[in-house]
């Protein structure tokens, strides 16, 4: 027998709302009232008028001298304009009219008729309509459609500055400007309202009657609209309504208001974010409300979304999002988001509560804003569990990478001979399952280009003497190592290091018997430090711990190297008298090299510290214990081990040249058979034992034009292993074995291919750049392999939001014979036999797809398949409809502890965005952690 909590009884329904911390509401309400107090429900205020200055009349009287009489008036006064009987003209500016059968001038009635193709110009009012009538006698000017034996044609259309419309007919006052208009069709901000009879009161305000407002781009037959029963619209500001309800193909739904207000300003406008709403079942943490808040229209420049989530258990949220923007200098948008999740209730076991955040930052700087310096960011860091528990987004890649990186760096070159180039980077780095973070504030590099002491004036440069170059360079850190509890405090700055490294290389390079390649380099190194250690002797039973000691400090080391290689060129053709085969040649390159280098012990900078035995003696072959002060260098310590090895390289190229597909191709394919096949291996002169090192083999290639990428590893010991798997001195040929003993391998391949694939109009190029701008936004990956990233809290249907256009010319009338398709494909296998376990450490096979199974309907899936611990990886399905002036889309995760589903259906447009329905269910997050 189970005991169940009483909140899982049905009381809980309507308890759940009296579960509230009254101190939460008392904030909701407060923010409420801030929004309504500096809020003007996305209008402007009206600008004050200015106070006229106060007129003040002279008192001071002056006589006028009686002598001197008054002018008379002698202007003559035309009796005509005296007249009572006579009006104002009709027209107060000139009018133009025309049409294409005729013009009819009616005295008697004081009217002009136009037919076909019929215009009017005036002042700026232009009317173009099948039939025209000025009825001068009332001021009036009728427009309407042609009737034939097809039906109508020829409707008006009004155009009156920027405003247009479209009715059937159309009756003007030229006097009043007032218009009465019947089955106008207004488009208004990305919106079309659709009237059965308008009436123009003026310029900028129309009252309307039996509207329709959709967004659907078939006007004759929408797929939705909003009937409104009465409206007034101030074209390009708003549209205020009084009762309204939706219509689904003229179907009436529950959908009603009592009134309504539609926003029509064709610019950046400050408003109201609606929220969702729903129940969170699978963390008990009641009815919530999600992406509610507001939005500021900050200027053209910038602007600014203030979003937050509150649930009936006390969990709530907040989130800041921002982008900004200057043509042809940079761009970037931030996001702050961070949350205070209860799960389940207060007193119960399972109750646990986790406060996370995430901070993002993406800037980029155009490259024609300053050629000589340039600023860049790309910041996600926060929390190590926010991928794990956040509402408000699930992103697999950042979930299953288990790494957080960012970089702000700034970097300026300095013109001149020689130029000198000065960055500043700022780094982080966290592991989101150990929650260590790496930081770097900042790295400091300076380079200066290289100098050719004894170069010639003019002209190539030739020799050994004259190629010798050298440059310096600098880089200086300060390094912080601290975990996601410290992050923030005083504690995470106790370890820092700080350092900095100069170094100077010098190189020549020249040419011996016309066919070998020289070059030789020697590098000399400088490290700086703040923070040496020394050590104590110590009794036998005790540890050394070292002691700081604060103060500047430094040590120079250096090397010397050279190497030699050249260049052979191999081929063999295919190619015969009268015969034309397929591969016609193939071409084999090979880069041999030989390398030697050279590094000497630097005892000079070590020293000992005893081991005291309980006696108080001291043996000084095995009680001393070697160490240097430079331990705890940021930039490591310097070598105390004399090195002298030769390097032995061979890379290889293989190509081939095949005939070409197309007939009227007179020269051959260039195809690459292996990019690359490189073997590289070592030969320590200093050694006493053990002197080969292994034989790196590495290689790669592209293959189904270039759609599949295939790279392979292996590592070649020549030593043997004795009886406890440990390498000896002994080749592995002369134990018995084989010439080398295979301890590692690795094999990669990855396919990308698509419906276009095979075709020459593949636009992988634009995909691609569309991708790594959506991955930018999101901290993504582009492939998809580990499923598409879904953020609850972003516009869902802005930028986001990838409509494809459908190429209808492609697709016939009654039948689709293009069907668009994508998959990606990813194969990793990773194998060790270092000490004869011979295991495969890892095999996998991992995929992502997407099909349009019709042109509206498309279904995807992320997956993939673990066959060493044989099972399925991280699974993603996918199903979204193209509902026209709507989208509907459906994610389902169906196994593993982050199982969760989420279903949207919503208006496309910015307009009505909120007319949506958006249900989930969000992963269990007391499982996963």
């Amino acid at each position: 027998m189970a005991f169940q909590k009483p909140s899982h009884t049905f009381t809980k329904i309507h308890l759940k709302g009296l579960r509230t911390n009254s101190i939460h509401i008392l904030f909701a309400l407060s923010f409420t009232v801030f929004i309504n107090t500096f809020s003007f429900a996305q209008e402007l205020p009206k600008a004050s008028k200015e106070i006229p200055p106060k007129q003040i009349k002279d008192s001071t009287t002056v006589n006028v001298d009686s002598l001197l009489s008054k002018p008379l008036n002698t202007k003559e006064i035309d009796s005509t304009e005296q007249d009572s009987v006579k009006k104002d003209e009709f027209l107060k500016s000139t009018v133009t009219y025309k049409a294409t059968d005729y013009v009819s001038v009616n005295q008697k009635l004081q009217r002009i008729r136009l037919y076909n193709e019929a215009q009017v110009l005036y002042d700026d009012m232009e009317i173009t309509s099948g039939v025209i009538v000025i009825d001068y006698s009332k001021n009036l000017v009728y427009a309407g459609r042609i009737k034939d034996s097809t039906g109508y044609s020829q409707k008006p259309v009004f155009k009156q500055g920027a405003n247009v419309i479209e009715p059937d007919s159309i009756i003007f006052n030229t006097d009043s400007r007032k218009a009465i208009i019947f089955n106008s069709v207004t488009e208004q901000s990305g919106g079309t309202v659709i009237a059965e009879r308008t009436k123009r009161e003026n310029d900028s305000v129309y009252f309307i009657s039996r509207g329709k407002f959709t967004t659907s781009e078939n006007l004759e037959d929408p797929e939705y609209y909003i009937l409104m029963n009465k409206a007034k619209i101030v074209p390009n500001k708003k549209i205020v309504t009084g009762m309204s309800q939706m219509y689904i193909y003229d179907v009436p739904t529950p959908i009603a208001i009592p009134f309504a207000y539609f926003p029509m300003s064709k610019k950046q406008t400050s408003g109201i974010i609606f929220p969702s709403f729903g129940e969170d079942t699978g963390n008990d943490r009641g009815y919530f409300l999600q992406n509610g808040g507001y939005y500021f229209a900050i200027s053209d420049y910038i602007d600014l979304a203030v979003l937050g989530d509150y649930y009936t258990n006390g969990s709530y949220g907040l989130r800041l999002e921002s982008n900004y923007a200057m043509r042809y200098k940079f761009r970037g948008n931030m996001s702050f988001r961070y949350e205070n999740l209860l799960n389940s209730e207060r007193g119960f076991p399972d109750f646990s509560q986790s406060t996370i955040y995430n901070i993002r930052w993406s800037h980029s700087q155009d490259a024609k804003a300053n050629p000589n310096s340039r600023f860049s960011a790309s910041v996600n860091l926060g929390s190590s569990q926010y991928y794990q528990q956040s509402v408000n987004q699930i992103n697999q890649a950042n979930f299953l990478n288990n790494t957080l990186a960012s970089s702000v760096s700034y970097s300026k070159t300095f013109q001149g001979e020689p130029s000198v180039n000065l960055s500043l980077t700022a780094t982080h780095s966290q592991n989101t399952n150990t929650e260590s973070i790496n930081l770097t504030l900042p790295t400091m590099q300076a380079s200066m280009s290289r100098v050719y002491p004894f170069a010639p004036k003019s002209g190539a440069k030739k020799g050994a003497i004259q190629n010798i170059n050298f440059q310096l360079n600098t880089r200086g850190e300060y390094r912080i190592n601290t975990t996601d509890s410290l992050f923030g405090k005083s504690e995470m700055f106790d370890d820092a290091k700080a350092g900095m490294r100069h170094s100077i290389p010098v190189t020549t390079n020249f040419k011996i018997f016309n066919h070998f390649s020289v070059s030789t380099n020697a590098n000399f190194e400088e490290t700086w430090t703040l923070k040496t250690v020394r050590r104590n002797d110590i009794f036998d039973d005790e540890t050394s711990e070292p002691i700081e000691i604060n103060g500047f400090d430094r040590f120079l080391t250096y090397n010397f190297g050279a190497s030699i290689g050249t260049t052979v060129y191999g081929m063999y053709n295919f190619e015969k008298e009268g015969k034309d085969p397929k591969i016609q040649a193939i071409r084999h390159v090979m880069r041999p090299s030989i390398s030697y280098s050279i590094s000497p012990a630097f005892d000079q900078y070590y020293e000992t510290y005893d081991i005291i035995d309980a006696d108080g003696t001291t043996s000084d072959v095995v009680r001393k214990v070697e160490y240097t002060r430079f331990e705890n260098s940021l930039f490591g310590t310097p070598s105390n081990n004399y090195s002298s090895s030769v390097g032995i390289a061979l890379g290889n190229n293989i190509e081939a040249k095949v005939r070409s597909r197309d007939s009227t191709e007179t020269e051959p394919e260039k195809i690459f058979l292996l990019n690359n096949l490189n073997f590289s291996t070592s030969y320590n002169l200093a050694a006493d034992s053990l002197n080969w090192s292994p034989v790196r083999v590495t290689g790669g290639t592209q293959i189904l034009k270039k759609k599949m990428n295939i790279n392979f590893g292996m590592t070649l010991d020549p030593y043997a292993l004795d009886s406890n798997n440990n390498v000896i001195n002994k080749f592995n040929i002369d134990n018995g074995g084989s010439l080398f003993r295979l301890t590692s391998a690795n094999l990669n391949i990855s396919y990308n291919l698509s419906n276009e694939t095979f075709s020459k109009d593949d636009d992988g190029d634009k995909k691609n750049e569309e991708e790594e701008r959506r991955a930018a936004t999101s901290n993504s990956r582009t492939d998809d392999l580990f499923g598409k990233t879904e953020d609850f809290a972003d516009k869902r249907l802005g930028d986001n939001d990838r409509n494809k256009d459908k190429e209808k010319e492609d697709n016939n009338e009654f039948y689709t014979y293009k069907m668009p398709w994508s998959v990606r494909l990813a194969y990793v296998a990773n194998y060790s036999n270092t000490r004869r376990q011979d295991e495969i450490t890892s095999h996998s096979l991992m995929f992502s797809g997407d099909v349009e199974i019709s042109p509206r309907w498309s279904i995807g899936a992320s997956s993939g398949y673990d066959f060493l611990g044989k099972g399925f990886t991280y699974t993603q399905l996918r199903f979204e409809r193209d509902l026209l002036s709507w989208r509907m889309n459906f994610t389902w995760v169906p196994f593993s502890t982050r199982s969760s589903w989420n279903f949207f259906i919503g208006i496309k447009s910015n307009l009505l965005k909120d007319l949506k329905y958006d249900q989930r269910r969000q992963p269990d997050r007391s499982v996963g952690n």
